[in-house]
């Protein structure tokens, strides 16, 4: 049978990825974090010294660029040039980077093809900007996940707060995540949108445990329940 595809897009802090992780874990399904996999060649390039947005520079680390996502006790590993880099990528420092290279055709067609050859192996839930509309145009469920750009400030202040990492205001927070909203819908590369035949949920004002409920309610309309 052809394997199961969850596509799950959305703009940043809508909690996608919380959202994917959890539901792999429920569901039995391999889930694929697309955007560590743009934020580990982002940390590629800054620890070069290179400007991430610099189309041409960045382009010249692409040959010789070794990212692997494995699974340690359940866990995701995102693996850059054989190191485990996967708390060192959840800076923000590295996030805006992620954002502009993600922009850079060349760096979304190398992973765009590692994504596509994992995703028709394996059951699996993927999430990023552009699952749905490019990665797997031909997932079984799309959805589409979203919230007020004040909510998501919210959810990262406070994120941030309890890890002991809060160095900005909200509202420096919540000013960073629309900017990085505009340059995402508005990148010439696969920019963020919502498929057409995608499910949209805002989260706003539902809970983690609610979101799940509702994603997996979405999932069993569209594969049938006892499929997974």
């Amino acid at each position: 049978m052809k394997p199961i595809q969850i596509a799950i897009d959305g703009p940043s802090g809508a909690g996608k990825s919380t959202m994917a992780k959890l539901l792999s874990k429920r569901l039995g399904v391999m889930y694929l974090d697309t955007g560590a996999m743009y934020r580990a060649v982002a940390l590629k390039a800054i620890r070069m010294g290179i400007d991430t947005r610099d189309r041409e520079k960045v382009c010249e680390i692409l040959p010789d660029l070794d990212i692997k996502i494995e699974y340690k006790d359940g866990n995701q590993q995102v693996l850059l040039d054989g190191e485990d880099v996967s708390g060192l990528i959840r800076t923000d420092e590295v996030s805006m980077g992620a954002s502009n290279v993600s922009a850079i055709p060349e760096v979304r067609k190398k992973l765009v093809e590692l994504q596509q050859k994992i995703a028709s192996n394996n059951n699996v839930v993927m999430d990023g900007r552009d699952i749905g509309t490019h990665v797997l145009p031909n997932a079984q469920v799309k959805i589409f996940l979203t919230a007020s750009s004040s909510e998501r400030a919210r959810r990262r202040y406070l994120e941030l707060q309890e890890k002991g990492l809060l160095t900005k205001t909200f509202e420096e927070l919540k000013q960073e995540i629309e900017q990085r909203d505009y340059n995402d819908s508005n990148r010439a590369a696969s920019p963020l949108r919502q498929a057409e035949d995608a499910v949209l949920l805002d989260t706003s004002n539902l809970s983690i445990e609610e979101s799940v409920d509702r994603i997996i309610s979405i999932i069993k309309e569209k594969v049938g329940s006892d499929v997974l």
